[in-house]
C-alpha cells in the first residue's frame, strides 16, 4: 500500500494552472489513503466552487496518481467544500508570492 505522504507526492505533479502552483503545496489536498485492493482517495477541494476547471483538475488528479503509482488499480477524487479552502492553507512560499504576507 502506499502512504499518505506518497500519494501527496503524485499529487504534488498537478499544476493549478491559474497560479503556476502545485495542488498540494496550495493546500487543496487534504487528505490520502491507499487501501489494500490499492485503491487511492483523495480528498480535496478547490480555491472556489466556480472553479471553471473543477472536472479537468479531478481527472488530473486522478490520472497523476495513477501515473505515479503504478500499483494503484482505482484513483478516486472526493472533493470536499469544508472546510473552506482560504490562502492561509497554502505553504509560506505560495502566500509569499501571491502577496498574502
Amino acid at each position: 500500500m502506499y502512504s499518505k505522504e506518497e500519494i501527496f507526492s503524485a499529487v504534488s505533479t498537478v499544476i493549478d494552472p491559474e497560479v503556476g502552483f502545485n495542488l498540494v503545496e496550495m493546500g487543496l489536498i487534504y487528505d490520502a489513503s491507499c487501501n489494500e485492493k490499492m485503491e487511492v482517495l483523495v480528498t480535496m477541494t478547490l480555491s472556489t466552487k466556480a472553479c471553471p476547471l473543477h472536472q479537468l483538475i479531478i481527472q488530473w488528479v486522478e490520472e497523476a496518481v495513477l501515473k505515479e503509482l503504478p500499483e494503484v488499480t482505482l484513483a478516486s477524487v472526493d472533493l470536499v467544500w469544508e472546510p473552506v479552502w482560504n490562502i492561509s492553507m497554502a505553504q509560506d512560499h505560495v502566500k509569499q508570492k501571491l502577496g498574502a504576507f
